[in-house]
């Protein structure tokens, strides 16, 4: 039975005007046969990305995923493809059926890519369209087909080579919340026997249904305390880049040059800051890596509040630079 495995995974990659993002840094999964892991967290976390590496689209840095005996990272472009092809079902955020295909013919697509025959195709794509409670829609183009009817004619194109890895972004997304409670029911029938299921997403009604839930944003439980002082020297880096961040601060003395690092190397200045101004306000808030770095350009005092203790105080600072 394969397990998925990853070790100690890192993505990087540059956003428009050549800015350096590290979505996923180190990240360590393990995930058994027929279970559900749900991957939780808001837009931007690695969810998506990781979806990506899993399905062999997307290339790590480093790391390393293994499916059972097969190292994904290790894959040759031709190899890929096979694993891409019979090894992984991928269910898209957008659906991605062909506009000018029924039902039927869009799941067929995979079957007729490997050279089953047109009457083998049409028999399997039934089967799973009857399986998907859509055996009245086999005619139906993706136009004349509710949103969530689209989706299970996705989730049936991507068990048609009856893969034993299933991915599904944000499976929930476009679907009101009749629609939102078929695919829930289904996403949970795919994780049995020995297949393995990885749902991204931001909908918490998920979770329940779950065998395993990985936040990909993880929630920073700092209590409450008293603020703290911290002092740097010129050069000296409060916070990096990428890092999760647990405190907002508040420039009591000195200056502050708000930094982000290109994918070459190199750091932009996008601000100075200085006394009564606050900056790392945005990771500790809503519980996203750190945009920018922070370093000291002189002596500087600073004060680090808890998001809780900011919140309450913030009225009283200026605004500062992003991270």
């Amino acid at each position: 039975m394969p397990e998925l495995n990853v070790k100690d995974l890192v993505v990087e990659y540059t956003t428009g005007g050549d800015y350096k993002v590290r979505p996923i840094d180190g990240l360590d999964l393990e995930v058994t046969p027929g279970s559900l892991t749900i991957l939780l967290g808001p837009s931007g976390c690695g969810k998506t990305t990781l979806l990506s590496c899993l399905g062999g689209i997307l290339k790590p840095m480093s790391g390393s995923i293994h499916f059972g005996d097969i190292e994904v990272t290790g894959l040759s472009r031709s190899a890929l493809t096979d694993y891409r092809r019979h090894t992984v079902g991928i269910v898209f955020q957008a659906f991605n059926l062909v506009p000018s295909l029924t039902a039927e013919e869009n799941i067929a697509v995979p079957l007729r890519a490997v050279g089953v025959s047109r009457h083998e195709a049409r028999a399997r794509s039934r089967e799973l369209l009857d399986m998907v409670d859509l055996s009245h829609r086999i005619h139906h183009r993706p136009a004349d087909l509710s949103g969530g009817q689209q989706q299970r004619v996705a989730v049936a194109r991507a068990l048609a080579l009856d893969p034993p890895l299933i991915l599904a972004d944000e499976p929930t997304a476009h679907l009101d919340f009749i629609q939102v409670e078929e695919i829930l029911r289904l996403v949970r029938m795919l994780a049995t026997g020995e297949r393995v299921v990885v749902v991204s997403t931001h909908d918490s009604r998920m979770v329940p249904l779950a065998d395993n839930v990985i936040e990909m944003a993880p929630i920073l439980h700092v209590p409450d305390r008293p603020p703290v002082e911290v002092k740097l020297a010129p050069g000296e880096v409060l916070f990096r880049q990428g890092e999760m961040g647990e405190l907002v601060y508040i420039i009591e003395d000195g200056q502050v040059e708000i930094l982000r690092e290109h994918a070459d190397g190199s750091n932009e200045l996008l601000r100075l800051l200085s006394s009564g101004e606050y900056f790392g306000e945005m990771s500790p808030l809503v519980g996203l890596p750190r945009t920018a770095t922070a370093r000291a350009k002189d002596d500087v005092v600073l004060t680090g509040y808890t998001a809780r203790a900011f919140r309450e105080q913030a009225s009283d600072f200026a605004g500062g630079g992003p991270s």
